[in-house]
């Protein structure tokens, strides 16, 4: 960081150090007599929202609408699902809800199976999180050991003729077609 920036950085945070304190406070005395303190996530939700426009929080809900998958991994979009959701509660009004949003955003590798175990068991969302990921490692693993036994495969010779016995096409052709019988 430049050091311009980094005195940048200092002024926000000295002239936040205020507001936060203050936020921190309100927090603090609208909790019920009893309960335990305000836990850390709980007042960065509360702050952040409070300073973010309407019209950040109606783009992060359509972001959330349109959430899917992609390219990242069950985890990646997992993190982004929990991160964007916050800000479309109207459309997690269940856990059903939340699982079966979370599954429609699955990449179609993943999706078939997670909907299937979604609706044939009682899922909640982070059990449906840890399907998805074991199924993605599963793929992966499988993926792996077929790209292994691939280059296996194409690193013989298929191609040429191997002692006299012909290439495979020409075994192949020859087994194919009407049985001879050799005396």
């Amino acid at each position: 960081m430049r050091a311009t920036e980094t005195k940048g950085v200092e002024l926000a945070s000295y002239r936040l150090k205020e507001v936060a304190y203050s936020w921190f406070k309100m927090l603090q005395d609208s909790r019920e007599e009893g309960s335990p303190p305000a836990r850390w996530s709980e007042f960065a939700d509360a702050f952040i929202d409070h300073l973010l426009h309407a019209e950040t929080k109606a783009a992060r809900a359509t972001a959330f609408e349109s959430l899917k998958q992609g390219s990242m991994s069950v985890w990646e979009y997992h993190m982004r699902f929990a991160r964007l959701s916050k800000y479309a509660i109207y459309m997690l009004y269940t856990t059903e809800a939340r699982v079966c949003r979370f599954v429609k955003g699955l990449s179609t590798l993943f999706i078939n199976a997670a909907a299937t175990t979604a609706l044939n068991s009682n899922m909640n969302y982070r059990k449906m999180v840890a399907f998805a990921q074991a199924t993605e490692t599963h793929k992966l693993k499988n993926r792996m050991k077929r790209e292994g036994s691939n280059k296996a495969r194409s690193a013989g010779n298929f191609g040429g003729s191997s002692g006299g016995g012909g290439d495979r096409t020409t075994f192949r052709r020859g087994s194919s077609g009407p049985s001879q019988t050799f005396v």
